[in-house]
């Protein structure tokens, strides 16, 4: 990145920088009391209580790193307030407390920025432009860096847990060691890549729902060294050195995460910590997938039979799904979906991905590609998803939004419908200006700058996808202003949330769907074989 590359750059993040300063003071909530306790679990007692100990309900359940991360925090925590750290004072929130968890997020962000810097040196600069706001590098730092998504995650969405278990967890800087070990894999440092990407699974394990990626990536471009005329693998490339530094560097990431567990004892603690069955299929506010979809329909189904006397009402449970709990529950006419059944659906919906990158290779681009296929099908699929892991899938398709027009309509449908998911994680009257405004000028860039883009190709969007977008607009108004002043907000407070959901699924769906057809029925050049 030249000089005036880095000025602007520095400008950008400097700009986002203080956004986040300017939203210190904001509200909080049980988001802060989850690492508040974490802090004051790592802090005070010994390794071996530490998946164990339940004080509180938020007990720790993350991967290690994460844990260890929060024991570094807490040492620097204490200066601020040393009270935060007693383990048993539940719910402190002292201005200092605050301020602390606030900054700290915004001070390990440094990452994130880094890593975006790195990500805007992989984009081929076939489409320079002499105007500074319309070239491709400087239109991902925006989408990047100021991503409406993670803005509010963050910095506003730690302010409240609402329905959902939604927590300020650090996500600019898992994202940002993400987002930095695609940018090694794009600059063909695998060893690098596969070393951010080990870390990062143990610093959050939502991420394995990525490594098909990953895996077949490294395996295809790393330990096969070459490919014949037309393009499939040659099998005499294959190189055991590289397979063994790859599985070095697994092994010894795993056992300096794992390793003082497994001494212990302790592995199965563990990971029924990090893979909690019992909270249900879906959060008690329905991310805009699949299952909501499902839902959706054994809600009508169960409607309908009642109107016409095909179910007995005495033997149907209680609306548990709407009721705004975390927790398990039957469904009414369709079958019941188990943990298996879901991750068996993931494991489909990515196989056709995995098989394109290793039978159609097409270098980074075709691994961004099997990486957003893979984050989009386990939040299609997978079981008790957050809304926020949308993120996951629209962090990486910025990078391909900026090379390609049909990619930039994909990401356009799937950035507005993704973030306007989030709209009722923020539901109290002073935040409604915020998100709106934020997620307003955000959209408009986006729209904005890719069509100035790619302005000598096709529209980004046709016609039913510009209409499908713009009624996002009188489903908001209908949420947040019209209902409720209706009598209907007493018998039906889940109404919002529902078609919200609903309305939401049917979006991202649609842009799953789209990038995969594309996918599929991609053909590649002669020079993508040979490489």
């Amino acid at each position: 990145m030249a000089a005036g590359g880095r000025s602007w750059f520095r400008a950008l993040a400097l700009g986002v920088s203080f956004l986040k300063c300017l939203l210190i003071p904001a509200y909080y909530s049980t988001d802060f009391e989850v690492h508040r306790n974490w802090l004051a679990i790592t802090h005070n007692l010994p390794l071996s209580q530490w998946y164990y100990e339940a004080t509180s309900e938020w007990t720790l359940d993350y991967p290690p790193f994460f844990a260890w991360f929060e024991y570094a925090l807490s040492h620097v925590a204490k200066y601020f307030d040393p009270k935060m750290l007693v383990i048993e004072n539940l719910n402190y929130t002292s201005r200092a407390t605050v301020f602390f968890q606030r900054f700290s997020v915004i001070f390990t962000d440094i990452l994130f920025i880094y890593a975006v810097r790195e990500c805007c040196r992989c984009v081929n600069g076939k489409r320079a432009a002499k105007d500074i706001l319309e070239k491709p590098t400087f239109i991902l730092a925006v989408l990047l860096l100021w991503n409406f998504g993670l803005l509010i995650v963050d910095r506003i969405l730690s302010s409240h847990c609402g329905f959902s278990d939604i927590h300020f967890q650090y996500n600019g800087f898992l994202f940002g060691l993400m987002l930095l070990s695609v940018a090694r894999l794009c600059q063909k440092r695998y060893l690098e890549g596969a070393f951010l990407f080990a870390v990062l699974l143990h610093f959050k394990h939502i991420y394995i729902y990525v490594a098909p990626a990953y895996g077949i990536y490294l395996l295809r471009s790393y330990c096969f060294t070459a490919n014949n005329a037309d393009g499939s693998v040659k099998w005499r490339s294959f190189s055991l050195l590289h397979v063994t530094l790859l599985g070095l560097i697994v092994c010894l990431v795993s056992a300096l995460s794992l390793g003082p567990f497994i001494v212990l004892g302790q592995l199965p603690q563990i990971i029924s910590r990090l893979f909690p069955f019992k909270r249900g299929l879906c959060h008690a506010y329905w991310a805009p997938n699949f299952w909501a979809l499902y839902n959706a329909m054994d809600k009508a189904l169960t409607i309908f039979g009642l109107k016409c006397n095909l179910l007995d009402p005495t033997k149907i449970p209680k609306a548990s799904m709407t009721g705004g709990l975390v927790q398990e529950f039957q469904h009414t006419v369709l079958p019941s979906v188990t943990p298996l059944a879901t991750l068996i659906c993931t494991f489909i919906s990515i196989l056709p991905s995995v098989f394109c990158l290793w039978f159609k290779p097409q270098g980074p681009r075709g691994f961004l590609q099997c990486l957003v296929l893979c984050a989009l099908s386990s939040f299609m699929f997978g079981w008790h998803v957050h809304e926020k892991a949308i993120l996951l899938a629209i962090l990486p398709l910025s990078l391909l939004s900026v090379q390609r027009a049909k990619d930039a309509g994909i990401y356009l449908i799937l950035t507005t419908t993704g973030h306007f998911s989030l709209f009722p994680l923020l539901f109290t009257p002073a935040e409604l200006p915020i998100k709106i405004l934020l997620m307003l000028l955000f959209t408009v860039y986006s729209f904005s700058s890719l069509k100035s883009l790619f302005r000598r190709e096709r529209p980004l969007l046709n016609w039913l996808e510009t209409i499908y977008l713009v009624q996002l607009v009188p489903l908001e108004i209908f949420c947040e202003m019209v209902f409720p002043l209706t009598p209907w907000k007493r018998h039906f407070p889940f109404v919002p949330l529902l078609l919200t959901s609903v309305y939401c699924a049917l979006g991202i769906t649609y842009a799953w769907l789209k990038l995969y057809v594309s996918v599929l029925t991609e053909r590649i050049s002669v020079r993508q074989k040979a490489e």
